[in-house]
């Protein structure tokens, strides 16, 4: 299903019942990030705010559940585009050996030359108001954090062309903005729109780029999928809204944009421009990224539809919008992915928590030994799947979204010494426990059945999982809280919750726990920072995520007699100059401010949104260590 305007579908997700209109006045400056935050971790629903202080309503949350992403799309089920996606592919690949084999082939290009984008002349929706003079000022862009360097777009479509091929090019990158003409351009640097600016720069040309918002919401997904260079990010949004987007000219440059967006923001980047300091950002790791220097974009004309509808989103402590954003990505990528990439792959799945590229979990149908470790090496040689940091490799049995059956089976499959594979390679610039800027290690779990095992003596009685709890409470101050319930339910993990004070500190705890075998036979043990609710699984496996370097952070140490395995020690601490002699600058957690908070909780019976929902950020502040975007111990 196509949309004409984001107000089409507005009015689609009003008449599902998914979306409520707020008429009272909230600040685009940190309350309606608080009030966003709130219903998206509730399960709420999009929300509309029609007084925000300038002269259009606001909407976010628009795709931030299962059934509003579908609708987004336009499918009843994630899995629809999924097989829509295959059988085009096999279409193509499979062999055509007569002549009517080949004529069969017909139809199905001609489905696809029906996607392809096409340039209209005259004027279009998105160019029927053009703002004179421009002003970004006059728009409803939020500052979403309290810490944040100030108001970003968060949802904006980025074009730009390729200078020596003409190629086209649709991103997302935040632009924090400076004034009524002026942002910031946050394009990373393994991004296709970065590549443009440095041929740019090399050729001393300045760099024409026009920023969307809104339109047929499938722009939005476009302009976040991982398409392999040089695929045009429009044919994607034409498959998925099986109809070809409508382009029109700008006004002062020569890209081309949607007709149907609700807001065009044309400029340009001056690649002989000093850089502009931009951030911090609370971004969608749950931390702060921080200050840094990126291109100026300079506007020289906005223009948008008389009906337009500022589109938003907000990132942080997950889950946020962007979490089902990477679901579709999912399912319309894993077949792209297994017939170009991995044949044997059967599953994919990226945990919320794993923002993404933190955590994989993948199935596949294994055939010989070592094939995992060859899948974990071609997926992060693929793509956007280089920034991935923890890889699971299981079985195509299990189900990859039952995260107690996976942790079992990890807990019976992995060897923590034959089983576990390091390698190194690029991160996001996002990751900030890397201890070199966008490069560092990845760690990769064979949790695949053995098809030649060793075999091992074992007393299942002499060998079962256990830790002397009192013991270690006793013995160890610097221990703050212990969860080891999971060794009851067979999985073989324990998680300490720990206060260190100097250097090699947890490395040292680790010796005299196996040498006074107040530990024996588990295969993984977590260490966290003290503040950390280790009740709080979800809390847990997103902090442990964003703070391990693997190859840093998880050691093994000489095992005791006896023993049948070592322990992987994993240290999902933060890092800290002095005591771990971490040289870079670490972030603090994204999290509201209490003055924002009780604003919005006095606010919220007018706002008509139901019973109060308490502000996720109340349970976050312990772990905040400082004031400001950086993390500084007391």
């Amino acid at each position: 299903m196509s949309y004409r305007s984001l107000t089409h579908f507005v009015q689609c997700l009003e008449s599902a019942g998914e979306l409520i209109r707020i008429r009272e006045f909230v600040s685009p400056r940190l309350e309606i990030t608080d009030v966003a935050d709130r219903m998206v971790k509730a399960g709420g629903k999009a929300l509309l705010f029609e007084n925000t202080g300038t002269g259009f309503p606001l909407l976010i949350n628009a795709m931030a559940s299962d059934k509003r992403i579908c609708m987004a799309l336009g499918v009843r089920d994630l899995h629809e585009i999924e097989e829509s996606m295959a059988g085009l592919l096999l279409e193509f690949q499979s062999p055509k050996t007569t002549f009517l084999e080949k004529l069969k082939v017909l139809p199905a290009l001609q489905t696809v030359a029906s996607w392809i984008p096409r340039t209209k002349s005259g004027r279009a929706a998105c160019q029927e108001v053009v703002m004179d003079p421009p002003d970004l000022r006059k728009l409803p862009v939020l500052t979403c954090w309290p810490f944040d360097g100030g108001p970003f777009i968060t949802l904006p479509g980025v074009h730009t062309r390729c200078p020596q091929t003409g190629t086209r090019n649709l991103g997302m990158y935040r632009m924090q903005v400076f004034d009524a003409n002026l942002t910031g351009m946050h394009w990373h640097l393994h991004k296709g729109s970065a590549k443009h600016y440095r041929q740019y720069k090399e050729l001393g040309l300045k760099m024409p780029v026009t920023v969307t918002l809104g339109g047929d919401p499938a722009y939005i997904y476009a302009a976040t999928a991982p398409l392999p260079e040089n695929l045009d990010e429009y044919l994607l949004a034409g498959f998925l809204r099986r109809k070809r987007v409508e382009l029109v000219r700008c006004l002062t440059n020569d890209l081309e944009v949607p007709a149907d967006a609700d807001f065009v923001i044309e400029g340009y980047v001056d690649p002989s421009e000093d850089l502009i300091l931009e951030g911090p950002f609370g971004d969608h790791t749950g931390f702060y990224s921080l200050a840094d220097y990126f291109p100026r974009f300079h506007v020289t004309c906005i223009t948008h539809r008389r009906d337009a509808i500022y589109p938003a989103t907000i990132v942080g402590v997950p889950p946020q919008e962007d979490a089902w954003i990477g679901k579709a990505t999912e399912r319309i990528f894993l077949f792209p992915i297994r017939m170009t990439v991995v044949p044997e792959l059967t599953d994919m799945h990226m945990p919320m928590e794993g923002v993404f590229h933190n955590i994989a979990l993948t199935a596949i149908h294994k055939q010989f030994p070592g094939q995992a470790p060859k899948v974990m090496n071609a997926l992060w040689g693929a793509g956007q799947m280089m920034f991935n940091k923890v890889m699971v490799v299981a079985d195509s049995n299990v189900d990859l979204h039952d995260y107690v059956t996976l942790a079992k089976v990890i807990s019976e499959k992995v060897d923590p010494l034959g089983d576990v594979h390091f390698s190194r390679g690029p991160v996001d610039i996002l990751d900030h426990s890397s201890p070199v800027y966008a490069y560092g290690s990845k760690i990769g779990l064979d949790a695949t059945s053995k098809l030649t095992p060793i075999q091992v003596a074992s007393d299942p009685v002499a060998d079962k999982p256990s830790i002397d709890k009192a013991a270690l409470k006793s013995e160890f101050f610097e221990i703050a809280g212990i969860r080891d319930d999971f060794l009851e339910a067979g999985i073989s993990l324990v998680i300490c919750s720990v206060r260190k004070s100097r250097k090699n500190h947890l490395r040292q705890i680790a010796e005299r726990m196996i040498q006074n075998n107040r530990i024996q036979h588990v295969k993984f043990v977590v260490l966290t920072d003290d503040q950390v609710d280790l009740t709080n699984l979800h809390q847990l496996t997103w902090l442990v995520a964003n703070n391990i370097d693997p190859l840093r952070d998880c050691f093994v140490l000489d095992r005791n007699p006896g023993e049948k395995f070592p322990t992987l020690w994993i240290d999902g601490t933060s890092k800290d100059p002095e005591l771990d002699g971490f040289s870079r600058e670490w972030p603090n957690i994204v999290a509201m401010d209490p003055q924002t908070i009780r604003s919005v909780d006095e606010k919220w019976n007018s706002l008509k949104l139901g019973p109060l929902i308490p502000s996720p950020s109340a349970m976050l502040q312990t772990l905040v260590n400082s004031p400001g975007a950086i993390s500084k111990r007391p």
